[in-house]
């Protein structure tokens, strides 16, 4: 039999692979820069930040700019699918994933209750299927499907915890053409913000909706004061990963656009801005020499370096996280609410 490659020989394969690609420059990982704004067309745009990767170090800096016009906020210039493989090749930290616990989950599936037990719920950008398995609690007679770019979602559905399971995109038109008009729910929980194109991807949810059928979404509020507060340092705004930040009024619209009737709006908070920020600004200053991008693996006294100095500057983060729950029940009624919910059914006839 075959043995299983040890971490230092898939340490060593992927630094080559990386250093291989970047010899080639990291120009070609990033496109045209627009000059108006992918939402409403306006010219009118202003520049929030260039920064670099915050957590990782990856190679390369990020723009993010902002319409003056309709306020929504984006990569600019964006990244080629070229760039895409490249930063999203490997799993990434997520310093935000306390947003997505169980109880936040479950409360998100409560708000659904009110509008009956649908038959078939299609949970995009599932993984794990955590949301389903929550919201299986409320609506325990629904079929629950899920849809993600990664195998995940398939060792979710031998898992039982979802009844299919399909490998693709909302744009993957020959995984979702066979969903049309499918389901009675479509959710998208913090998924627009990672989409190249989110109006395609949002065109297409609704394309896999039953005629009156409801689609659930979340998304991170550019609006919030958190953004101009925290700058690069906020999470929504991390890069290269969040691609566009779209202000819930912009949202509202486009969905008004397609016929669609806006059932509910909310105004969310969840307790990470202090604490990630903090994260971030410590692995910026305390970044880890051992990644696959950089030529020379770490030394050992830079580990043990580097630890020491992790540790020394753990009670930052656990007093910010301390704070950032503290001020939640506070902050969720203020302009500091970091999130938005957005329910909205379908129309019952289809537009030509």
């Amino acid at each position: 039999m075959p043995s299983t490659p040890s971490t230092p020989q898939v340490g060593a394969r992927r630094r080559a692979a990386c250093l291989a690609e970047l010899a080639h420059g990291t120009e070609r990982f990033h496109g045209p820069r627009r000059e108006d704004c992918p939402w409403c067309g306006s010219r009118d745009l202003r520049t929030r930040f260039t920064a670099s990767d915050p957590l990782q170090g990856r190679p390369g800096t990020f723009t993010v700019d902002q319409c003056q016009e309709c306020a929504h906020v984006f990569q600019n210039p964006r990244l080629t699918p070229e760039g895409m493989a490249f930063h999203f090749r490997c799993p990434q930290p997520d310093p935000g994933r306390a947003r997505r616990t169980r109880r936040r989950l479950r409360a998100t599936a409560r708000v659904m209750l009110p509008y009956g037990e649908p038959e078939g719920w299609l949970d995009v950008g599932t993984g794990d299927a955590d949301f389903p398995v929550a919201a299986r609690e409320f609506f325990p007679y629904t079929a629950f499907d899920g849809l993600d770019p990664s195998p995940r979602v398939l060792k979710a559905a031998e898992a039982e915890r979802l009844d299919e399971a399909y490998v693709g995109r909302l744009t993957t038109r020959a995984v979702t053409g066979r969903l049309r008009a499918r389901y009675d729910v479509v959710s998208l929980l913090h998924q627009l913000h990672h989409s190249p194109d989110p109006r395609a991807d949002l065109h297409a949810a609704l394309g896999l909706l039953r005629p009156g059928g409801r689609i659930l979404i979340e998304l991170p509020d550019p609006t919030s004061l958190f953004a101009p507060f925290l700058g690069r340092w906020w999470l929504p705004h991390t890069q290269p990963r969040h691609l566009h930040l779209i202000p819930p009024a912009n949202l509202r619209a486009e969905l008004e656009h397609h016929g669609c009737r806006i059932l509910r709006t909310d105004r969310l908070h969840a307790p990470y801005d202090l604490s990630v920020a903090t994260t971030l600004l410590l692995a910026h200053l305390l970044p880890s020499p051992d990644a696959p991008w950089r030529p020379i693996p770490p030394t050992e006294a830079q580990r043990a370096l580097r630890t020491a100095l992790a540790a020394a500057t753990a009670p930052l983060t656990v007093a910010a996280l301390a704070a950032d729950h503290t001020l939640a029940p506070l902050l969720r009624h203020t302009g500091f609410s970091n999130t938005y919910r957005v329910i909205a059914q379908a129309p019952y006839r289809r537009r030509p």
